[in-house]
This record gives C-alpha cells, structure tokens and sequence, in this order.
C-alpha cells in the first residue's frame, strides 16, 4: 500500500473557503501501491505524479504506473546518502544489500557527525538552498500549469520534501500557519512505531539526545525545527508571499489560478 497518503482536502481557511477533496494529495513513493491504491488514483483522475526523490532514493522503489497520469521527477537531495555522508560501498555495511532503504541505514546515520548537522538543518536546506529553492518552484509551476485532474506529489516517506511542498502549497492558498503546522506534524502519527523502535536501538548503542534527534529527524518528522524554519522565512523574506515572488517565481495571477482552482467557495 501506499504509505503516508492523505489529501489536503479539507482543510479550512481564515477566509471561511476550504481546499478542495481529491485534488492535492501528498504520500511516500508509489512502488508498494496496491492494486486498490491505482484504481483510486486512476478514479479521481490523477493525471500529474511528482516524485521528488533523488537516484539514491529510487534504487529498487520504481513507482508503479497510474493509468493516464504525467509522471514528472524533481529531484531534491534532502537527506538519502547525503544525509548519512556514505558512499555506496559503506552503505552496504549497514544495509546487507545494493539497494538503498532509509530505515536501514539510520543506525549508522545516527552516529555520523555530517548527518547530526543534516538532521538539524534539513528544512532550513529545503527553504533557503538555491538549488532546492529551483527544484520546488519547478513544482509550484507545474502546479499552476496543470489545469484538470488531480495532483499527487512524493517522496521516499512523504515527510520532509513532500512536507515542505505541501507546507508551500497551503501557504499559497491561504492557510493559516497553524493549519500548516498541524498537516506537517501528521506524519509522526504515520511513523511513530518506527522511530520508537529505532530510539531503542540507538540508545542500546549508546547513543544520547544528538543521535535520537537524528533518528526523529529522518524517519519522522521535526516539527519544532519545521517551525523554526517558516519562522526564518519569514524574517528573511518579510512574508511568504514575498518568499514565493522571489525564489518561488509566482505572480499574484498563478496565486489566484491556485486559489479559484483549489479552493471551494463556502
């Protein structure tokens, strides 16, 4: 199945409008979908699929096909072997195999100092660097050029990357920063069995705070530093809006090609 997948229908906003059912939908990469999973994504139409996954991240999770829709990939190198600063043949150390499997090599991220500082700087790399920056306003207009049907976005788990174009996707239809805080910080309910056991497995090897923040950081989701993150845009940029008409490239025309196509008047 299709893990971490959910819609940002739904989701009400200041103005009284809510975002639109089956229209956005973000999730973790599609190579364990289900045939029930297809039929679904083929039913609303889905006709765009953005995988945002680097070639580390795709190694023996090829996405299934969705019947009709466009697949598109933007890759965005925000944690993968990057992350855990291994090279491919230390990679199979902790891994016993080729192919790359995020839960697998966080034993031996935990312990590596480039990861730490990853793990603490993760979605401030995804705001502020220019080349994720690129990456993510290649997303938002794709976005606005997609006139019909439905869009799924994704990554490896649909938590920090994805997390990150949703957070800039409800931002621009006008959701309020605690919405955008509480669709973040919902993937820790999705992995939450995950990252308690792979804590006992660090602490077992000795590991303290600054090794269990990397595990928190790369099988769920930091939503403290999330927040720090926003917060720092906005300082930096003055708003998001001046944050999507500068690094973002969108107009005050594709905000409003967003909001009449995403937004349900009630």
């Amino acid at each position: 199945m299709i893990v971490n997948l959910r819609d940002l229908g739904g989701y009400a906003l200041p103005n009284g409008k809510t975002v639109k059912s089956g229209m956005l939908l973000r999730s973790a990469h599609l190579a364990d979908a289900t045939d029930a999973d297809i039929a679904y994504l083929k039913s609303l139409p889905t006709t765009l699929v953005v995988d945002f996954r680097t070639e580390v991240d795709l190694k023996g999770k090829a996405n299934k096909d969705v019947p009709g829709a466009r697949y598109v990939s933007i890759p965005i190198d925000a944690s993968g072997n990057a992350a855990a600063n291994a090279t491919e043949k230390e990679m199979r150390k902790v891994t016993g195999r080729k192919k790359f499997e995020v839960n697998k090599v966080i034993l031996f991220a935990a312990f590596n100092e480039k990861a730490k500082a990853i793990a603490r700087e993760m979605y401030a790399t995804l705001l502020f660097d220019p080349q994720c920056q690129h990456q993510f306003a290649r997303f938002l207009r794709l976005v606005v050029e997609t006139e019909n049907g439905a869009i799924l976005y994704h990554c490896t788990q649909g938590k920090d990357r994805t997390g990150i174009a949703s957070a800039l996707l409800l931002s621009a239809l006008g959701a309020s920063r605690e919405t955008i805080v509480a669709d973040f910080d919902a993937t820790n309910k999705v992995y939450e069995k995950d990252v308690k056991k792979y804590v006992r497995r660090v602490k077992f090897w000795g590991g303290k705070e600054e090794e269990i923040a990397v595990v928190k950081a790369f099988l769920g989701a930091n939503t403290e530093n999330f927040i720090k993150a926003m917060d720092t845009v906005d300082r930096q940029y003055g708003s998001m809006e001046a944050y999507f008409k500068g690094p973002m490239g969108l107009t005050e025309d594709d905000i409003r090609i967003l909001r009449e196509r995403y937004l349900n008047n009630e």
